[in-house]
């Protein structure tokens, strides 16, 4: 991330599983999009005070609207550059990304993702949890209905083909 950048979009308790062949499971994260990259962050430095809170604001947010360009209080630019020295957490340039899109499903929407990282093609699946089960792992049981069309569109506009 480059001082520059500023936040343009932030979104928690979103479920990332992989979508390889022999993929088990997935992890819990924020996923940032920024004005030159896209994040997904599982490893942060906020509070749990603070992520309870704004995971309930999240979901009201969601049922009054669909928009998945929304940003929270109580995390900055600053923070997310913390974050990010964090090397679990993934930061992808609009560059790298090879495919994006979204899918309606029955149980909630889905933000479909390819990219080249370090060599390594990657394919994800990205979903906003509203409800989870703590036990025996920490796993979603309901997930939101959201619009992530203006969330594709503003990396695609932004992406520059050399292909």
């Amino acid at each position: 991330m480059q001082s520059d950048e500023k936040i343009q979009a932030h979104l928690v308790s979103v479920w990332r599983e992989s979508k390889k062949f022999f993929s088990i499971g997935g992890k819990e994260g924020m996923l940032m999009l920024t004005d030159k990259h896209l994040m997904f962050v599982h490893k942060t430095e906020s509070r749990m005070k603070w992520w309870k809170a704004i995971t309930q604001r999240q979901v009201i947010n969601f049922i009054k609207s669909k928009n998945t360009m929304i940003r929270h209080d109580g995390y900055n630019e600053e923070e997310l550059m913390y974050d990010l020295e964090n090397k679990k957490n993934i930061e992808v340039a609009f560059d790298d990304i090879s495919s994006i899109s979204y899918e309606e499903k029955v149980w909630g929407s889905v933000l479909l993702l390819e990219y080249k990282k370090n060599g390594k093609q990657e394919k994800f699946q990205y979903a906003i949890a509203q409800d989870w089960v703590k036990y025996p792992i920490k796993e979603p049981t309901k997930y939101m209905k959201v619009d992530w069309k203006p969330f594709v569109q503003y990396i695609k506009d932004r992406q520059i083909f050399t292909k």
